[in-house]
């Protein structure tokens, strides 16, 4: 192994390496938003192009950035400054540490208000039934001062304490615990599901493909969710890969990924859909589905059993609190990695900071849907600027270059060399796999980046 990535720390197994990429990946987006944009798209149809573009597209982004991190051994900076000196790919490093910042700053807020409703969840309040409005309920907590920010900054410091311990004696120790923690709520979840009332139809709209539904946009946002689903083009990955020992198995290890997140996700969807059917709430709710109508659904749900109900939203509301902190973890660690290197400070330094950071435009970004909620920056909010920044600019620009410089930068042999471990392991459809790294994913991102900047530009 590379001395200088021994002293930087490593993952300490294979298992390790899977379940904290498949923690980086697994997210808030996974639970939520594709079940979102599987009910816009027409159910199993959208699920089947989503599937194609997981493999055909996201996965060669993956395995990209897992060559960059491991041959380097370097953060997602130093990793260009390593593989390609006084070049200006290093943009495409400096995008991705940008990014990581301003991604745990607004999803930190986010995931603040699903930490508050674990709380609730606790407490009994969104299984009662009542004249409880949760739209106004919601509405009114995030657009309070104080109390979202104390939730953010709770948040926070969780996703700290796990930064702050290193590698295997942090990220991977509690990857482990974590990820079959979540797993094993969502399978409970699923079995809880499927024996509501009027269940089948919701299994129905999952399994069974409506084409007359699929319109470019479709297609067009199934390409977008597989890119976004596992958060690669912004660093991530380079960052963790950077942990890889020579004997980690990039391409398997991709693809495990990919396997575990897209079972989250669809998994995510038997959960949800069956429960939303069940009670007749249209399946394309959008982002208030989380926290306003399921609410409601708890409240109704099970009206003659409210152990029953108390169970389901605690569970799912700690599995949301599981998933935002597996992500943000690996967001707070590409900025850790780098200021620790870069800078030449202690990990826990250099934790702090990032933290620090995160917390004051995090609260920036929370104060936007209350007393700042007139600021306004290109005809966006705060929180909303730190989004669009990042989904629509840093993270396809990141995912191109990424590719361009995998598949064009780098020497081919060097590229082969680390895909099969110097020889040692056999890769198979090598050939098919250079070519979408390539030509057929940068192709890919060239069209969601213009789907997603020209609207921005007629606006």
């Amino acid at each position: 192994m590379n001395k200088d990535n021994t002293a930087r720390g490593s993952f300490g197994s294979q298992l390790g390496v899977v379940l904290a990429s498949a923690g980086s990946a697994v997210g808030l987006g996974n639970i939520w938003r594709l079940p979102t944009e599987v009910g816009k798209g027409g159910g199993a149809a959208f699920i089947l192009i989503y599937l194609c573009f997981i493999f055909f597209l996201a996965m060669p982004v993956m395995v990209s950035e897992f060559v960059i991190g491991r041959s380097s051994h370097s953060n997602a900076i130093g990793a260009y400054q390593k593989l390609a000196p006084g070049k200006p790919w290093v943009l495409t490093g400096i995008m991705g540490v940008l990014g990581g910042f301003l991604v745990l700053s607004y999803y930190s807020v986010v995931a603040g208000w699903t930490l508050h409703y674990t709380t609730q969840s606790v407490l009994g309040h969104l299984h009662v039934q009542g004249d409880t409005d949760f739209t106004q309920a919601f509405n009114t907590f995030v657009s309070a001062p104080l109390q979202p920010i104390a939730y953010l900054a709770a948040f926070l410091l969780l996703t700290h304490l796990v930064v702050a311990r290193g590698i295997q004696h942090g990220i991977e120790r509690y990857s482990k615990l974590m990820m079959p923690m979540l797993l094993a709520i969502i399978v409970i979840l699923v079995g809880f599901s499927l024996t509501m009332p009027g269940a089948s139809e919701g299994i129905r709209f999952l399994l069974k493909p409506d084409l007359s539904e699929v319109t470019t946009d479709t297609i067009l946002g199934a390409m977008g969710q597989a890119f976004f689903s596992l958060s690669v083009g912004i660093g991530c990955l380079v960052t963790y890969s950077s942990y890889f020992s020579q004997e980690t198995r990039l391409v398997k290890s991709a693809t495990n990924v990919c396997i575990i997140d897209t079972a989250v996700a669809i998994l995510s969807g038997f959960i949800i859909f069956p429960t939303v059917f069940s009670v007749g709430i249209a399946p394309d709710a959008g982002p208030g589905l989380v926290f306003i109508t399921l609410p409601n659904v708890f409240a109704m749900m099970f009206g003659e059993i409210p152990l029953v109900g108390y169970i389901f939203a605690l569970l799912f509301y700690v599995l949301l609190l599981l998933a935002a902190l597996t992500s943000s973890i690996s967001m707070h660690e590409i900025c850790t990695a780098f200021i620790s290197e870069h800078f030449r400070k202690s990990r826990h330094t250099a934790a702090a900071i990032v933290t620090a950071i995160c917390l004051l435009l995090g609260s920036f970004c929370s104060l936007s849907f209350g007393p700042w909620q007139e600021i306004k920056v290109f005809g966006l909010g705060i929180f909303d600027l730190f989004d669009v920044a990042v989904t629509k600019f840093l993270m396809p620009l990141g995912g191109l270059l990424m590719t361009l410089f995998v598949g064009h930068y780098l020497d081919k042999r060097f590229v082969e060399q680390q895909l099969t471990n110097d020889g040692h392991i056999p890769v198979r459809f090598m050939r098919p796999l250079l070519l979408l790294i390539r030509w057929v994913v940068p192709a890919g991102i060239v069209i969601i980046f213009l789907n997603e900047l020209i609207p921005l530009i007629i606006k």
